[in-house]
């Protein structure tokens, strides 16, 4: 059987800890893989903290976005990817930029290999991977105090719960 893929999706520069941290050590216990953006903030949090959790047996994954260059290299953006991420996956698609959300970017790569994604309060990058999430279809729920979130869909299930969050996982991949 597959092993799963849980995406983290959240800020490039708030960690959330709190959330992150914790949420990526019992995805880790569970032996499912982690995937998230590769970047700092939410990303790097939850990296880290996958990746410090003994005899698992998922892997940390990171989409990198790439910098455009002369000699049609792909080269990873600066930062990129986060120190924690075991399996860099270097895509010639851009981060998100909040203009054009028909643009093709790496966000469409994180939600499409994700069996299930998390949401951390995030921006606009975020914002773009929720709606792709509901528009393929991804099991998706919003983990953050719902004062951080306002600007977030209404109609998706959403917790401070760090328990509510096991369950939805436990819940929804039991059986995929």
């Amino acid at each position: 059987m597959k092993r799963k893929v849980i995406g983290i999706i959240g800020s490039g520069t708030n960690p959330w800890r709190e959330y992150a941290e914790p949420l990526a050590q019992w995805i880790a216990q569970q032996d499912y893989h982690l995937l998230t953006g590769a970047g700092k903030g939410v990303m790097a949090s939850a990296s880290k903290a996958f990746c410090q959790v003994k005899n698992r047996q998922g892997v940390c994954l990171g989409i990198v976005p790439t910098k455009p260059n002369k000699t049609l290299e792909f080269t990873p953006k600066d930062n990129y990817p986060n120190p924690w991420v075991e399996i860099a996956i270097i895509t010639p698609l851009p981060t998100f930029e909040g203009n054009n959300v028909e643009r093709v970017s790496r966000n469409y790569i994180c939600v499409l290999s994700s069996d299930l994604l998390i949401a951390l309060p995030g921006n606009e990058g975020t914002k773009n991977e929720i709606d792709l999430a509901r528009r393929f279809h991804k099991l998706l729920i919003l983990f953050a105090p719902e004062s951080e979130m306002p600007d977030f869909p209404h109609n998706l299930p959403r917790t401070s719960s760090f328990k509510d969050v096991k369950n939805f996982i436990l819940e929804n991949l039991a059986n995929k």
